[in-house]
């Protein structure tokens, strides 16, 4: 059992809470059962497992399916399990996977996806991935100055749904709108105080949602870019919705018209 937190292992699995280590390293840090049991089964290339006695009791199929996937897998105390989550109570076990991003070139017949710029809150993003998975879109895109699509926090929030969603990061969201409009997509920007509901909008054809930054929206650049500009009803003294919520919101409309057309 590994009960140092200066163990070689824990100190390159620490460095993972920062994005500077997580690049160095092209790792993932996978905390919790549910997302270490997720990656076991989308099959991602596990480097390490570290897990706690009680863990192990408790989840001993889980353990032995995971053990036979990864390059290394230790015993470790309770305190040092600890030391390597960014969660406050951590349930047992800690896994690393090899970040393998997704390319462009695997999205075939283009239906839906999301443009998102800015976004900085790791929950909110957490959160759309999941309601993206779960509507079955194409992908997402966000500018490289959002929060980091690797971040724990953002795989945490996901639950699970993070393996599901090809994503990728934009230095200039402009020109993969701009592919895509040249291709017959249609853009659609959310605004506050557009006279069209989203509702009201055809998602029957190929469409590229726009989302901005949870704080000021989208730049007027993006927006530029719209072919049409919605917005979501809002009760009176209601200012706007969470990010998330908005997301889910267009993202469910537009499925229901897939479903029903």
């Amino acid at each position: 059992m590994i009960t140092s937190i200066q163990n070689p292992l824990i100190k390159q699995i620490r460095k993972l809470h920062r994005a500077k280590g997580r690049r160095e390293q092209n790792l993932l840090l996978l905390e919790g059962t549910h997302l270490v049991e997720t990656a076991c089964e989308q099959n991602c290339s596990l480097i390490n497992l570290c897990y706690t006695e009680q863990w192990q009791a408790r989840y001993p199929q889980l353990w032995e399916n995971v053990s036979k996937q990864v390059n290394r897998a230790e015993l470790v105390s309770v305190e040092v399990l600890g030391s390597m989550t960014t969660t406050v109570n951590p349930d047992g076990v800690v896994a690393t996977a090899v970040f393998q991003p997704y390319s462009e070139e695997d999205i075939r017949d283009f239906r839906l996806g999301l443009i998102i710029e800015r976004l900085q809150d790791p929950g909110n993003l957490g959160t759309i991935i999941r309601t993206a998975a779960a509507t079955e879109i194409d992908g997402i895109w966000l500018s490289d100055d959002s929060v980091d699509i690797d971040n724990p926090k953002v795989l945490r929030a996901s639950a699970g749904a993070w393996f599901q969603v090809p994503m990728f990061v934009s230095s200039d969201l402009k020109i993969v709108i701009e592919k895509y409009k040249n291709n017959g997509v249609n853009i659609v920007a959310t605004l506050p105080n557009a006279t069209q509901t989203y509702w009201h909008l055809q998602f029957t054809k190929p469409t590229l949602i726009l989302l901005g930054n949870e704080g000021s929206g989208l730049s007027n650049s993006l927006v530029s870019l719209a072919d049409d500009l919605v917005s979501i009803p809002l009760g009176q003294g209601v200012e706007s919705l969470n990010v998330a919520i908005a997301t889910a919101l267009m993202l469910y409309e537009a499925k229901r018209q897939q479903i029903f057309k």
